[in-house]
């Protein structure tokens, strides 16, 4: 009778640990869903954002969210793999990688102007070089390691056309890029690139603007590179299908109500989402390939 008694004890002290592991599943108040957003420009700008973005995800969808910044474009990637976030939304490449190395997967594609693709370019001062073969030997600034159209594209260019820099550095964000060719801190910068509207340049420049009001007479871009993918919505491997189609909707109903397309554009200059389609990325993989690198020399 005594170990049945006891027996029957240590079964009620089991309620508690169950309660408490049921409390922490992915979408409740003890683990809430988040999200990880790629340090493309001045984080402190994407912090107020991500602030709204959760705000609006919340009201939606009824689950508590979770933004957050992290300091470079691989913790991004380090953070789907070790479950720290849940999704992100992600440089084209960094989700490539993301999702060779930890199984990652695209849900949405982002779409500005009806476009679903982006460049990577080249800047220079306008009394600085004029072309790309005018870079060898000289002094050239990149986003990050593990941005497409801020290294992975640019560097592909110079290599095609057999330009060999002097000395590279990687900024962090496309707005230092900008920063540090203005300032004449280097020769030349590589950030992404979107066409001109209305006669007015829409690409990395106008992200110093206010800064340096002058940029667009003072810099001048000197090279484009092909086209990739847009930034894709990602998220982690085994998160739950159920959930991933809430979020998933509530982007896409985000995209069609004026506060929310203010929110996205805010962040990342999107104006409309579409379903992501893993073979527009296989060419981002191929490019990868071609300038001699893989998955393990960025993410360690």
């Amino acid at each position: 009778m005594k170990n049945i008694l006891l027996l029957f004890l240590f079964i009620l002290s089991l309620f508690p640990v169950l309660g408490c592991t049921s409390r922490k599943e992915v979408g409740t108040l003890e683990n809430p869903i988040k999200i990880s957003l790629v340090p493309g420009q001045d984080a402190k700008i994407l912090v107020e954002n991500g602030k709204a973005l959760e705000k609006y995800l919340e009201e939606k969808t009824g689950l508590p969210f979770e933004v957050s910044v992290p300091a470079n474009y691989v913790a991004v990637i380090e953070a789907l793999g070790s479950k720290r976030a849940d999704l992100a939304i992600m440089n084209t490449f960094g989700y490539i990688l993301a999702k060779q190395k930890y199984g990652a997967e695209a849900a949405l594609t982002g779409v500005y102007k009806g476009r679903d693709v982006y460049w990577g370019q080249i800047l220079a001062r306008k009394d600085g070089p004029k072309s790309l073969k005018d870079l060898n030997g000289k002094k050239i600034a990149f986003v990050d390691p593990s941005s497409g159209s801020g290294y992975v594209l640019p560097t592909k260019l110079l290599k095609d056309a057999n330009i060999k820099p002097k000395e590279i550095v990687f900024a962090g964000g496309h707005d230092s890029v900008v920063s540090m060719v203005y300032q004449g801190r280097v020769d030349a910068g590589a950030t992404y690139h979107t066409p001109a509207e209305g006669g007015v340049p829409q690409d990395a420049r106008r992200l110093v603007m206010t800064q340096y009001p002058d940029v667009f007479d003072k810099i001048l871009i000197i090279a484009k590179t092909e086209p990739i993918p847009n930034d894709p919505v990602v998220f982690r491997k085994d998160f739950p299908p159920e959930l991933r189609k809430t979020i998933v909707d509530a982007f896409k109903k985000m995209v069609k109500e004026e506060g929310g397309k203010r929110i996205i554009h805010d962040l990342y200059f999107m104006d409309d989402f579409k379903d992501a389609n893993a073979k527009d990325y296989d060419q981002v993989e191929k490019m990868l390939l071609e300038i001699g690198k893989s998955a393990q020399d960025f993410v360690h």
